[in-house]
């Protein structure tokens, strides 16, 4: 098992099949120039690999804000469904955490949408925090 950083197109589309599962919407055919381009805006995906195979992905970035200084945010993250309950998330959340801190970040954050009850309990069992309330409008 590592965590890694995806860097090379075939990594960004190794994580495909699981970032998915996260986001449907997505196509494969044009998944890594969308990586790429996010990427020039700072965007980072880090997956957790067994045997080759990426079993967890977070997307995120680094960013700094008035209300809260430095800060890892998280755009996505997921765990294959196949293989949860295998502690390969909160290995990923470690290694975030871990991340932002060596990058001299303040806070980890993130967004999930209200209906991801399985999603809250495991942020909640990271002694995450319910601090705000998102709001957005379709344009």
């Amino acid at each position: 098992m590592s965590i890694k950083l995806a860097e090379s197109d075939l990594q960004i589309l190794g994580c495909f099949p699981v970032i998915s599962q996260l986001r449907p919407h997505l196509q494969q055919d044009n998944f890594v120039e969308q990586v790429r381009y996010q990427m020039k805006e700072g965007y980072q995906l880090a997956f957790l690999e067994i045997e080759k195979q990426a079993v967890a992905i977070a997307g995120f970035r680094i960013s700094n804000c008035l209300a809260s200084g430095k800060f890892l945010y998280i755009d996505d993250l997921v765990v294959d469904e196949l293989k949860r309950s295998h502690s390969y998330g909160q290995q990923l959340f470690q290694w975030l955490i871990e991340y932002a801190r060596n990058h001299e970040c303040k806070h980890l954050s993130l967004d999930s949408g209200v209906q991801r009850f399985a999603a809250h309990r495991f942020y909640l069992m990271q002694r995450m925090s319910i601090t705000s309330h998102h709001f957005s409008i379709e344009l």
